[in-house]
């Protein structure tokens, strides 16, 4: 049964592999990468089974685990697998407020925390959850509130299991495991609306892995995953988890700002990243060539010229390369592609699974051409991860790949995709009225997304909640615009503005470095950063990107202005979810003055 597949993991691994890695973390006052070989791991695994046993943890009980990413998480994970309990992820950035509503909605009595920042959130929120009684600390160099009596580091908590007196107790409740048990419960950040917590069973899961064993066929255990999604995200949870499964060595990215040095470092072969990953890549890159020599500049072009003509056009779809474009790109992939990957790390890379928002055309046929195999795909936290995902061969650029086996998909009137298979969630956690709003009579589930099938692939157009209609009555699919817009190298985060407006706008944060760098080249003075943004010549520049990139759309699509602004979208301000996805009503709602006046003053200039 699966629960009893996860519930006895690292044992079974250990096994096979003893001494091999599982794992390994950098330590940073040595300054290297620290092997957890599988023996290692799975011992921790069964000395914290034991001690959440002591700490009376019952069968089904809701666990927390509230950190960035560390080797202690799923350690977490694993123990309370083995107990039959369930495991509660939070985001690592989660305010107290947001610690607060899931710790009391899920009941929560254990909660694991991992860095100062996660322990002072959830201490300050401590007396305000009934049920919390015990905070774990990951992390020793965690400093305790003076009045805090109750909370233990991970090495005090270790120590409570450590005579593995509960073997006989955990191995009773492993062999109770049903596959129908909770494992998960993940908690959505939300654009709109308080979180809601996706029940995922262990026939869930079992399920993901069953179909990924064969539609990942090329995943070995000699392949490396760099672990940097964060592992409360269904995509980075349920890769690792499989990855794991498969013997392939975890390095586990702990701060998300480390993770270009820890490409360098680790080298892998697979990991899976969101497309705002592969737009700085892309950026970058061309950025590169732009300040090239006039002959480095038509290499490189030519370079990916024919990196697109012999993977997209041949590779692709099954067919040999006429003899001179193998020769041309043999060349290429010895010189300029390969400094390429040497140079962001992926010079190793077998597959690269990409999920979590629409990618661009172009960026997909950068990736590919250059040989980098960007696996495209389409999932959702209620889908336990992937719903579509490109095939090895035979892929189409600007789909989000082929349905899996044994997920039934069909697409309702209105076009919004629905599913229905053994991966769907059965419900929102204690929340029946969203549940039963989420599916239908007969099973199928509203994904919420907007698209359609062609050729046996599926292609995303947005989401249903979040097309807006223009005071003319035109519909505007924000995120396609977004995602095509977002691919220059000056802009850093937008948001659309268009729902029963006259016309299309943006709000764009630019990248500011590259702004001033700009200004610098050309001579044009500023005071600041906001007088900058406004000055005449920066404002044709970004104008003439936009119109440059918004072409292949209808006129009344457009952006026909813009506000540049001179601060991002943050997390802080509760712009962006925990999973960087914007919330546009929070955002309408802090720039209501700027997007205010931004169509005041188009209207005056009409009129004048």
């Amino acid at each position: 049964m699966a629960q009893q597949e996860m519930a006895v993991l690292p044992q079974r691994q250990a096994a096979k592999y003893g001494d091999r890695a599982a794992l390994k973390y950098r330590d940073y006052a040595k300054e290297e990468w620290i092997p957890i070989s599988w023996n290692e791991f799975a011992h921790t695994v069964r000395v914290a089974a034991n001690a959440l046993v002591a700490l009376d943890v019952a069968e089904e009980e809701n666990v927390g685990i509230f950190s960035q990413n560390k080797p202690e998480c799923l350690a977490t994970d694993f123990a309370a697998f083995a107990n039959r309990a369930v495991t509660i992820p939070l985001y690592a950035t989660s305010s107290p407020l947001q610690v607060q509503y899931i710790v009391n909605d899920a009941a929560i009595r254990i909660l694991f925390v991992g860095e100062q920042f996660q322990y002072d959130a959830a201490f300050s929120v401590f007396g305000f959850c009934e049920t919390l009684q015990q905070l774990v600390i990951f992390d020793r160099t965690v400093q305790k509130d003076p009045r805090d009596q109750t909370s233990v580091y991970w090495d005090e908590f270790l120590e409570l299991g450590k005579s593995l007196a509960h073997e006989a107790l955990i191995d009773e409740r492993t062999a109770r495991g049903d596959e129908h048990d909770l494992m998960n419960i993940l908690y959505t950040s939300g654009t709109t609306g308080e979180p809601k917590g996706v029940m995922l069973r262990h026939s869930n899961y079992d399920e993901i892995f069953r179909t990924h064993d064969d539609l990942l066929s090329i995943l070995t255990d000699q392949d490396v995953s760099l672990d940097f999604l964060p592992l409360t995200h269904i995509f980075e949870k349920a890769w690792t988890y499989f990855c794991l499964r498969r013997g392939v060595l975890v390095c586990v990215n702990l701060r998300p700002s480390d993770v270009q040095q820890s490409l360098l470092e680790v080298h892998p072969t697979v990991m899976c990243a969101v497309p705002r990953f592969w737009e700085k890549i892309y950026q970058g890159v061309h950025e590169r060539i732009a300040n090239e020599s006039p002959l480095r500049r038509a290499l490189m072009l030519d370079a990916l010229k024919v990196g697109r003509e012999h993977n997209l056009d041949y590779v692709r779809l099954g067919k040999v390369p006429p003899l001179v474009l193998r020769l041309k790109y043999k060349f290429y992939e010895r010189t300029v592609y390969t400094l390429l990957k040497k140079t962001i790390g992926l010079e190793n890379g077998n597959f690269f699974p990409t999920a979590g928002a629409a990618v661009s055309d172009e960026i997909c046929e950068f990736a590919h051409s250059v040989g980098l195999n960007m696996m495209v795909g389409y999932g959702l936290t209620e889908s336990t991860a992937t719903v579509s995902l490109f095939p090895i061969t035979g892929f189409e650029i600007g789909s989000v790949g082929r349905i899996i086996p044994g997920l039934e998909v069909k697409i309702a009137d209105n076009g919004e995709i629905l599913l229905r298979g053994r991966s769907i969630t059965d419900g929102y956690y204690k929340k029946p009225v969203s549940t039963s709003e989420a599916f239908e009579p007969d099973g199928w589930f509203h994904t919420g997304d907007a698209g359609y099938l062609r050729g046996g692939h599926l292609y995303l157009t947005g989401r249903i909640k979040e097309l807006f209609k223009t005071s003319n009555g035109k519909y505007i699919s924000p995120q396609a615009l977004e995602t095509r817009l977002a691919i220059d190298r000056y802009i850093d985060q937008i948001a659309i503005i268009a729902d029963r407006r006259k016309f299309v706008s943006a709000l764009i944060v630019p990248v500011y470095d590259y702004v001033k760098a700009y200004a610098d080249r050309k001579g044009i003075p500023y005071a600041s950063m906001d007088d900058l943004l406004h000055h005449p010549k920066i404002i044709a520049l970004f104008q003439a990107r936009i119109d440059t990139l918004q072409q292949q759309f209808a006129h009344y699509e457009q952006v026909k202005r813009f506000v540049l602004l001179p601060r991002p979208f943050s997390m802080e301000q509760g712009e962006l979810t925990n999973t960087l996805k914007l919330r546009r009503a929070v955002v309408a709602e802090h720039f209501k003055d700027v997007i205010d006046k931004l169509y005041a003053d188009a209207e005056v200039e009409k009129q004048s």
